[in-house]
């Protein structure tokens, strides 16, 4: 199975790493105890239903599958990548179809459960194209410079999109992008496509945002309410036509407050946590339900943080992520391969996207899209998805060129 085997001398474990991913996964667990503390009290849930220790139960099988991961070299999974990429587009047209798919009372059908657990084939897309992609990628140079294979990858990235975009899961749909272009990027595909595939897409967003934001009701293109307001309030703007009554505007900007209620309680939270916070489980902004409970351990967990340890809290955090990705930056280089690259490469352009994406979101540079902080929001399907990517990069490092 291996080509180069690995020197006795050469560590078969990147330990930075797994301690970083160590440290997040026990502050995920208290967080996700303290955010559900308020909500949970007051029903007294048996101590084995409680969050925190579902979410360490979901850390421990993470932790299996990743090390599942590892017992097989990571070219013996890419030759069964386009069996997992398809059996994933299966699952993602599936959980469109009522009575398979699931919405757990928030709208949008993207769960699948099987008995008592419920998990979110989107979470699982994200690596699927991963190793399609890497896979498709690692093909000769001269093969990566025609339009015909630019062109290809893009529509292995456009199925899964479409599927999770009809959910609808915007955010998740939009990570496969900066996954796409990142990877296309890295494997040598000339930039010229690249520049005008962005160029296009860049116009088409501005020209969205002018629809959005600007056009009468009836020229607007069709969006869920959901996501026009989270716009709309990322935005500050009210969304009533310019000929409408005083009244009109009143009961907007009402309602508008309304839909910014999360966004701005999650401001306040990470701006009254000061350098060093309130306390564990002292938070008040989560604590008297200011937050809401509904967000406050998946969504907005990082605002519990900051709020709960401060600017020390939050910068530890990010510290954590930042030895995680660059660790992730590091494997890429040291693959013994151009698959093993594109793969370690793919998963930090995923993880990246997530992190930035929340954080920016939970300070208001960002919209709200829903995507959950990779390890340390509650949720099975991207805990789960999570340490398999990460077991991707360990898989990478373990059978990487010995010098």
């Amino acid at each position: 199975m291996f080509d180069t085997p690995l020197k006795e001398h050469e560590a078969k474990v990147d330990w930075s790493l797994i301690s970083a991913l160590a440290g997040l996964m026990l502050i995920g667990a208290f967080f996700v105890a303290s955010a559900t503390s308020g909500n949970e009290s007051s029903s007294s849930p048996a101590w084995y239903n409680q969050a925190w220790l579902r979410q360490i139960v979901w850390y421990a099988l993470g932790m299996a599958a990743a090390a599942a991961v590892c017992l097989v070299d990571y070219r013996v999974w890419a030759r069964w990548s386009l069996v997992i990429y398809w059996g994933t587009v299966l699952l993602l047209g599936a959980v469109l179809i009522p009575g398979i798919g699931s919405t757990h009372g928030w709208g949008a059908r993207r769960w699948i459960d099987l008995g008592p657990l419920g998990f979110q084939p989107s979470e699982f897309a994200k690596l699927a194209l991963i190793l399609a992609l890497a896979n498709f990628l690692s093909r000769p140079r001269d093969e990566l410079q025609t339009p015909g294979t630019f062109w290809k990858a893009i529509g292995m990235m456009t199925l899964p999109f479409v599927l999770v975009f009809k959910e609808p899961d915007l955010g998740s749909a939009l990570i496969l992008i900066p996954i796409t272009l990142t990877m296309l990027y890295v494997a040598g595909v000339p930039k010229r496509h690249i520049n005008r595939l962005i160029g296009s897409a860049g116009v088409l967003i501005a020209l969205l945002l002018v629809d959005i934001l600007f056009a009468p009701p009836q020229w607007q293109i069709k969006l869920e309410d959901y996501q026009r307001r989270r716009l709309l309030v990322y935005f500050g703007q009210d969304g009533v036509p310019a000929g409408a009554s005083a009244e009109q505007r009143q009961k907007a900007r009402r309602e508008m407050r309304n839909y910014s209620y999360n966004v701005d309680q999650a401001l306040i939270s990470v701006g009254s946590g000061g350098i060093w916070g309130k306390g564990w489980r002292n938070g008040t902004q989560n604590a008297l339900g200011y937050l809401p409970p509904a967000v406050a351990h998946n969504d907005f967990i990082f605002s519990v943080i900051a709020e709960e340890k401060g600017f020390v809290g939050s910068v530890v955090v990010l510290a954590l992520f930042s030895v995680v990705l660059f660790s992730g930056i590091r494997i890429a280089g040291q693959a013994r391969d151009r698959l093993g690259n594109l793969l370690a490469v793919g998963v930090v352009a995923m993880l990246f996207s997530h992190v930035f994406i929340n954080v920016g979101m939970n300070i208001r540079l960002m919209p709200v899209t829903g995507l959950p902080l990779p390890l340390l929001s509650y949720g099975g399907s991207s805990v789960l998805s999570s340490l398999i990517a990460t077991g991707i990069w360990q898989n990478v490092f373990l059978y990487r060129r010995a010098y």
